[in-house]
Parts: structure tokens; sequence; C-alpha cells
């Protein structure tokens, strides 16, 4: 690999060059040189109030939690991780961390759209849940059943062996998939499992060498930092540990990049200069690190270093409140697939705005960054947000404005 390329590499995995690529574009959005996509500032009040309002509804008192898939187990009121605190409460305090990573992990890595017409009923409290939150109570619930263990006695584990044993009907099982119930993109998110498992075994120093597991990551991290991580580093981390487990997309040098797409208005006069990363799912990961690293003595610093999520919710928002403009009909009237400068500039732009979105509400709210940092922004916040009104606008399927053709990795 040459300086050049490793130097690439290390810079589109780290969230600074997620804002820069971002902000390049807006800035040809601004100059009126994208080709699908215009942007109206002036609604930026709007949105920020938008914002605020949703969140007040959801936390009157405006104590946010942090966006992250843990928000997403107690779904519908139904306190489900008081369950499997229980079950952990005889493990010492590393194991249980360990236990807490591993469900981290494998949940948002599950957590990709599953579709409007998908659903999971929760047999324990007789409810029907979709999108996000269903995807999260079947894998939390698998989890509990060991479905990802090898080891009968370890039920609460997620391990190489384990993920390599899945089937096809193993996922449906989990996800109670039929032909009534379809869920977008099963068999890649199999293939996604099969390919941590690898992962897991082909890196002994990461993941252990006896029962690979993705919870060894804070054994290793203990090791390398001690107990103080910065979010920045965090996500970096991610990504070299779960490179190898992406599909096939943009490479430099052989190395998989993941969440990262070229777009044409970007100069390629060095190596990865005309790729746009956003690493959505790595930083919905990072944020779910958070907590289960504190439960284990860590402290992660730094979180607005992070950026906002790259994804329809978020993205969705700022388009049905014209804060994104589709430059033609073929935005909202097609779908488009994650690679297509459409979804690209959507999200790059998505990105900028949730900055801008972020320091309004703060400024209107009168919070610093360390009270009103963008993780709760988020939760509050932008997703709530685009999700309530994806459900005004389209009641029929709460759907987004611009409609993606999912294959079960990205978003």
């Amino acid at each position: 690999m040459t300086p050049a390329a490793q130097a690439a590499i290390a810079y589109l995995r780290q969230p600074q060059a997620i804002r820069d690529r971002c902000q390049q574009l807006f800035e040809l959005c601004q100059a009126d040189k994208l080709e699908h996509f215009a942007c109206d500032l002036n609604q930026l009040a709007a949105v920020a109030d938008y914002v605020i309002e949703t969140t007040q509804q959801l936390y009157p008192d405006f104590n946010v939690p942090f966006h992250s898939r843990w928000r997403h187990f107690d779904a519908g009121g139904t306190p489900r991780l008081a369950a499997l605190e229980q079950s952990l409460a005889d493990l010492s305090k590393l194991e249980a961390g360990r236990s807490r990573l591993d469900l981290a992990i494998v949940s948002v890595l599950l957590d990709a759209g599953a579709g409007p017409a998908w659903r999971y009923r929760d047999r324990q409290s007789d409810q029907v849940l979709g999108r996000s939150e269903g995807l999260a109570i079947a894998s939390l619930q698998a989890f509990q059943r060991g479905a990802f263990s090898s080891q009968t006695a370890q039920p609460h584990q997620v391990d190489a062996a384990g993920l390599q044993a899945l089937s096809e009907a193993d996922l449906a099982t989990i996800f109670q998939v039929s032909d009534e119930n379809p869920l977008v993109g099963l068999s890649g998110r199999l293939t996604l499992l099969h390919q941590l498992g690898r992962a897991l075994a082909s890196q002994p120093r990461r993941f252990g060498a006896d029962c690979p597991r993705p919870g060894h990551l804070l054994d290793y991290w203990q090791a390398t930092w001690g107990a103080t991580l910065d979010a920045g580093d965090l996500l970096t981390e991610v990504l070299i540990s779960f490179s190898d487990i992406w599909p096939g997309r943009v490479a430099i040098a052989n190395t998989n990049l993941g969440d990262v797409w070229p777009h044409p208005a970007l100069p390629q006069t060095d190596p990865g200069s005309h790729l746009v990363p956003f690493h959505k799912l790595s930083q919905w990961l990072t944020y779910s690190l958070v907590e289960p690293l504190q439960s284990a003595g860590l402290t992660v610093t730094n979180l607005n270093a992070l950026t906002g999520l790259a994804e329809y919710r978020n993205g969705g928002l700022c388009v049905d409140l014209n804060l994104l403009l589709p430059k033609h009909r073929g935005v909202t009237d097609n779908a488009h697939l994650p690679s297509s400068p459409v979804v690209i500039e959507w999200r790059a732009l998505t990105i900028v705005m949730l900055d801008l979105i972020g320091d309004r509400v703060r400024q209107q709210m009168g919070k610093t960054p360390a009270e009103l940092p963008l993780i709760k922004v988020l939760e509050g916040g932008t997703w709530a947000a685009g999700r309530r009104l994806a459900k005004q606008r389209r009641p029929d399927t709460g759907a987004p404005p611009i409609t993606i053709q999912s294959d079960g990795t990205v978003f």
C-alpha cells in the first residue's frame, strides 16, 4: 500500500472526514452546482422549533438521554432491559460489559431499514412493533435465547461460531418473516452476520482467540487506552475492527471502506478525494457503545466529534420541512440505490443540516454543546421529528419522502 493510499484510508475513517466532504457538497449546493438538491436556510428556525416541540413532547423536562440502540429495547413502555440486567446480575462487571457490547453490536448491525410492511409481535408484552423498535426487540429476545452463541451454557454472548452457524431460516424465525410479513434485506443481514463471524475469528488480538466475541473489544480497548476513550477514536476503532464485514463497495488498495460513496461533483485529484464517507451504522454503533462502556467503568469523551446520522428520518425531516429542496420530480417519484448521486447528496446535506439544527436548538434553548450534545439533539430530537412528520404526511406507510432501494446493510 502506498503512503498516499494509507493516508486516505486513515482520513476516511475519521468523523472529521464526514463533515469535511459533506461540507464540500453543501458549498456546491449553495452555489447551485448540485443536480438534485437545493437548500433553503430560511427554514432553519422553523425546523429547530419543530424539533424543540417534538423533544418537549417526549421529554418535558428536557432531560434527554443519548441517541442509541438502548432506547429501543424498552419500546412501548415495556421494561425489557430489566430482565436482561437480572440475567447479567451474577456475572462480573467485566463479563457483563462484554455481554452488553455483544448485544449492542449485533443489534445495531441488524438495524438497517425493515421496510413499511414488516412487523414483530412481542409475545411477552403482546405488542406489535415495526421498523427499528421491532428489529431491536427481535434481536434482544434472540440474544436472550442464545441464538448468537455457540455455547449452550453461555447464552448471553455473541461469538464467531454461533454467527457462522446461522441460516437464513434461523434469521427468518428470529424476525418472524413470512410471505405476509416480509423483511427488507433478510439475505443481506445474514451475510453481514456471517462476515462478522469471520472477522471475529480473523482478529484474535481484538476479539479473543478461544471464543472470539465482539465484547472482547472491551478488553482490547482497556488495554490500549485505559479508562478513557475519545469518541472520534472509538469510531475509527469500530471502522477498523469491522471493516471486513461490509459488502464489497468502494475500496482503496483492496481495503473495503464501508459506507463511503463517490460523488461525480468532487475532484479525483488524490486517492479517495471524490469519496463521501457517512458510516451511518458504524456511528450508530459508536453512539450505542457509550452506555455499555460506561457500565464497565470506562468513560467516552468528546461526543460532539461524531456527526449526525445520514439516514432517512433525519433526511426526511429536512425534506418534509423544505430545508432541503428536490430540484426535480425524479427525486421523490423514483426509488434510488444508496450509491446514486441523489441519495449521496441527500445524506451529505443532511449531515450539514443536523449540525446547523443542533446549533439553532441549543441557541433557542439557552444550552451549551456540553449540556445538549448532538447525540441528545438526535434523540430528542431530529430522528423523532422526522418519524413524526413522515406519519403525518404519509399516514398509510410512515415512509420517508424519498424512496431508497435498501439491501439491509446501509440504512
